[in-house]
């Protein structure tokens, strides 16, 4: 028993500095519009994006318990199970380790697949493929698909009406009545950051206190609510600039109308999939709002290049954290001899 206390510990360790990196590695997703077009600057940015990422971490916990109990068998993890909760470990440490890499290259690549990748890797490789939960795995995957395309139809829908709203309005006048608006939309889209990712690390850490002993039910404890949200606004107010610079510059030029008409899409896309508790990567569906309103200028007017390398770096981010987690799993099976 002492040994699985210290693994669970561990856990929650690894799964609050998951939280904290996810928060600087997506703060880009809430701010980059708002600093690209100017109306706010980014210290501002990032006070309001650490608040609202904290208030919208303790809305719900729909999305925790999909990521806890939706993915894997929690019989593989029962209570007592010292390889079990290795096999959280294993996925905690692929998914920070792809987190870090990825920022360092400044791509805005998904913590939701990141941690995704490294749960079914670290599973597969203890366990088998048997103890996957093929039908949660399945929904996910689909909205995680999904939903760049409806924030980008949703985006591309919302400029196109605000286009014919103010087709005879001067530009200077559209200009000054949506840089405040588009304030409003960026605070929403850090409060529906905060609905979603904050709560992957919840469910983690429930998981392992559920099948560690330490719950009698799947339900997400107060303090776990209160600890992951301090580690998703500490890590938002670190920022993550390389990332801002990507997604709010490199892939198509905003004004603050598309930056409200983005930021509102991919806020409404992301709390619609929080209330349902769908895990879905905030950086995917405001890239494909980001996508969509540049669209509705000229489809040349994305820098589809940036987009390719992003899309590619989305697309091996599950792969690459399976397979870094089933070899970590594999390492500390062999080093530990459990």
């Amino acid at each position: 028993m002492p040994e699985i206390f210290v693994l669970v510990v561990l856990v929650v360790v690894l799964a609050l500095a998951f939280d904290f990196i996810n928060g600087f590695h997506d703060t880009a997703n809430a701010i980059a519009a708002s600093v690209s077009t100017g109306v706010l600057t980014p210290r501002r940015a990032i006070l309001m994006a650490t608040f609202l990422n904290f208030v919208g971490a303790l809305v719900g916990t729909e999305v925790a318990k999909t990521i806890g109990k939706g993915i894997i068998d929690t019989s593989i993890l029962e209570s007592g199970a010292v390889a079990g909760q290795w096999v959280v470990i294993a996925a905690l440490l692929s998914a920070i380790c792809w987190n870090l890499l990825t920022w360092h290259w400044g791509l805005p690549s998904s913590s939701s697949h990141a941690i995704i990748g490294g749960l079914i890797g670290a599973a597969v490789s203890g366990y088998g493929w048997s103890k996957l939960k093929w039908d949660g795995i399945e929904t996910i995957f689909i909205f995680l698909v999904a939903s760049p395309l409806i924030g980008g139809l949703l985006s591309f829908s919302i400029m196109v009406a605000l286009m014919w709203i103010f087709r005879r309005a001067l530009p200077s006048t559209v200009t000054n009545l949506f840089r405040p608006l588009q304030i409003f939309a960026a605070a929403f889209m850090a409060f529906s950051h905060g609905t979603n990712d904050a709560q992957k690390a919840m469910g983690i850490i429930t998981l392992a206190m559920f099948t560690g002993g330490y719950l009698t039910a799947f339900e997400v404890p107060l303090w776990v609510k209160v600890a992951a949200a301090l580690a998703m606004a500490l890590g938002t107010s670190a920022g993550g600039w390389k990332i801002i610079k990507t997604m709010g510059t490199r892939i198509v030029k905003l004004q603050p109308i598309n930056g409200f008409a983005s930021d509102t899409a991919a806020a409404l896309t992301i709390t619609t999939a929080s209330h349902f508790g769908l895990p879905v990567s905030t950086t995917h569906v405001v890239s494909g709002a980001i996508m969509g309103v540049g669209a509705t200028k000229r489809l040349s007017a994305v820098r589809w290049g940036v987009a390719r390398t992003m899309v590619l770096a989305w697309i091996f981010t599950i792969p690459i954290t399976a397979l870094l987690a089933a070899a970590l799993y594999a390492i500390f099976r062999w080093a530990l001899k459990f």
